[in-house]
């Protein structure tokens, strides 16, 4: 049986002093689009994730081209003996954040 091939994400929580740079700089990076978000006791943002449209063995090649047309700075590796490669970077708040795709 093959199996379907693509990218998902279900959500990703981080805290900051500055909530909505970190918004803007998912929106811009991932294509995250903003929704209603719940009400808590403190400021939230929730967005939601729009399909990206490109193959996943590219997912790595596309977020990278991302990064480097806004002057991020990042890292880049691929998995010893198999075909992965992982783009390594920053958010504004100095989150790590690690992008891996399979080389086809």
């Amino acid at each position: 049986m093959e199996v379907a091939k693509g990218a998902c994400m279900n959500h990703i929580s981080r805290e900051s002093l500055d909530i909505s740079r970190l918004a803007n700089f998912y929106e811009d990076i991932f294509g995250f689009e903003k929704i209603e978000s719940p009400k808590f006791e403190f400021k939230v943002m929730s967005a939601s994730l729009s399909p990206i449209l490109t193959p996943l063995s590219n997912l790595s090649s596309y977020i990278l081209w991302q990064l480097q047309d806004k002057g991020i700075e990042t890292f880049q590796r691929s998995v010893p003996n198999r075909p992965v490669r992982q783009v390594f970077f920053f958010d504004p708040d100095g989150n790590g954040l690690e992008v891996a795709s399979r080389d086809e």
